[in-house]
């Protein structure tokens, strides 16, 4: 059994898998962590599963990572203590989870929609030593993680996924298009898509991510 400081659900890795991977999931505001857990079964065998339940509670089975308000041009503003506090419980959630399942931070990748991959985009740009790689879809990018960010050579090798939605209404594509302009000026490998669709992942958009990850467990000379 797990022992970690956030409550989470787990789908272990295929018995059979040789060197299992792990992928944790990070749900969107005003959700729990029910609902990224309904993509494992879609989740390559060979990854261990963890969906985690955001530290902030805003209501019956719906928690956030961080307050967030929205100003009258459209910008937001977040609660950058709870964000930070959040992102240090991810790092240790996800150090202590690949330490207790014996997987190797070069097999590590972390993700979530719209608050979730912010987090996950956080992560991977402050703590790139915990992971190989980030999932990030419908999300956008936090000056606040950029003020703390890893030397872009601590960058080197890890890969990156950012998918949006063409119509999406929350976070606008633009927030897409500066994750993937921002990636571009670092040693990342990234692949950037947009589908059709709002603010929701839609089946073109699953079977992209979950291909990508597949050919992360797979790529020549992957631990």
């Amino acid at each position: 059994m797990l022992d970690l400081p956030l409550s989470f659900l787990h789908r272990p890795a295929a018995a059979d898998a040789p060197q299992p991977w792990l992928l944790v999931l990070m749900h969107g505001v005003g959700s729990n962590e029910q609902d990224l857990f309904g993509l494992a079964p879609y989740v390559p065998a060979g990854f261990h599963v963890l969906s985690l339940r955001a530290p902030y509670r805003m209501g019956p089975n719906a928690n956030a990572w961080f307050a967030f308000s929205v100003n009258p041009d459209g910008s937001r503003s977040i609660d950058a203590p709870q964000e930070a506090a959040s992102r240090a419980l991810v790092a240790q959630t996800v150090d202590s989870a690949a330490r207790q399942l014996g997987v190797g931070a070069d097999r590590v990748v972390v993700g979530g929609f719209s608050q979730g991959g912010i987090m996950s985009l956080s992560l991977l740009l402050t703590r790139p030593a915990l992971l190989h790689g980030a999932l990030v879809l419908h999300s956008r990018l936090l000056p606040q993680a950029l003020a703390q960010a890893a030397p872009a050579e601590a960058l080197r090798g890890k890969q990156l996924w950012v998918s949006h939605g063409l119509q999406d209404n929350v976070i606008p594509l633009a927030s897409a298009l500066a994750i993937r302009d921002h990636a571009a000026t670092l040693p990342l490998e990234t692949v950037y898509r947009e589908y059709p669709g709002m603010h929701e992942i839609r089946p073109a958009e699953l079977q992209g991510a979950m291909a990508w990850l597949d050919g992360l467990a797979k790529a020549p000379g992957a631990a």
